[in-house]
């Protein structure tokens, strides 16, 4: 009996894990105080927030998520966004986390404009890094969101491209994501990384996300940190204004000498303004 029982908890405990295996969503939680969720953007880790936490979790109850596919995290079934998206609402409500500050960078960003647009939301403050509404209208001319689909010629190619080619094309991407050599590295190996499905299907799914309309709702405090690079202040103020012109009022902060991951570009100065929009009523 003995033996059966022993058997029967190692099977519970295997498919325990298998299940936690396959979430939408990773969390990892550090510090005490008001609730912090910091979303990473597409292909990142939470990791890359270990710097920001490690200034915050001292006053502040840190949320850090890892999305599924990403950090070596094990890839769900698709569609990959909506069931990421429905998971991390679940996970607010379901853990409590009133008067929530949320930090999005890229992805993340985005993510956080469609969590503050549900009704009853939880969310006190958005904090959007270098983060639009809806990328695939600033990258798509005559862009519609019906029209994207998994299968397409671009993805096929992404799926079937050889290691050596796929990590050419994850260096060139990198280099165009911040300006310190180190990092452009890791952000390659972050790409490397990720689940080749959930790179291409999943980025497909972050091009349909059109949040634009759905900024007409949010009522909340938003301050949004875009990178200058590569595009310059002027044009980088003009692509915000035109992209968040449903959103009533915002505030927006341009992150010079920076490219698109500004908190690794320059540290010190987004750690600064990341602090001081916390602290501000």
């Amino acid at each position: 009996m003995k033996k059966i029982y022993l058997l029967f908890t190692i099977l519970l405990s295997c498919a325990t894990q298998a299940q936690q295996a396959h979430q939408p969503i990773h969390v990892k939680v550090s510090g005490s105080g008001a609730p912090i969720l910091l979303i990473p953007g597409f292909t990142v880790p939470g990791d890359s927030w270990e710097a920001t936490v490690n200034q915050l979790e001292e006053n502040y109850e840190c949320h850090v998520l890892t999305l599924a596919g990403f950090g070596g995290k094990s890839p769900i079934e698709f569609p990959w966004l909506p069931k990421v998206n429905a998971s991390i609402e679940n996970y607010i409500q379901e853990n409590q986390l009133n008067d929530l500050i949320v930090i999005g960078h890229s992805l993340g960003g985005t993510i956080a404009t469609w969590l503050a647009s549900r009704e009853n939301s939880q969310i006190a403050k958005l904090i959007l890094v270098d983060a639009l509404p809806a990328a695939g209208a600033m990258m798509i001319p005559n862009f519609d969101p019906e029209n994207l689909a998994y299968e397409s010629p671009y993805n096929n190619q992404l799926l079937s491209m050889n290691d050596a080619d796929f990590e050419k094309m994850a260096q060139g991407m990198a280099q165009g994501m911040s300006l310190r050599p180190e990092v452009q590295e890791k952000i390659k190996d972050w790409i490397l990384l990720s689940d080749r499905k959930t790179y291409v299907y999943g980025y497909t799914d972050y091009l349909k996300l059109d949040m634009r309309e759905n900024l007409k709702n949010n009522s909340i405090p938003v301050t949004i940190i875009a990178a200058d690079k590569p595009y310059g202040k002027e044009m980088v103020t003009q692509t915000y204004k035109n992209q968040y012109a449903n959103l009533a009022q915002y505030d927006l902060i341009i992150a010079e000498n920076a490219a698109h991951f500004v908190m690794f570009d320059q540290p010190e100065w987004f750690m600064e303004q990341i602090q001081n929009i916390i602290a501000a009523h």
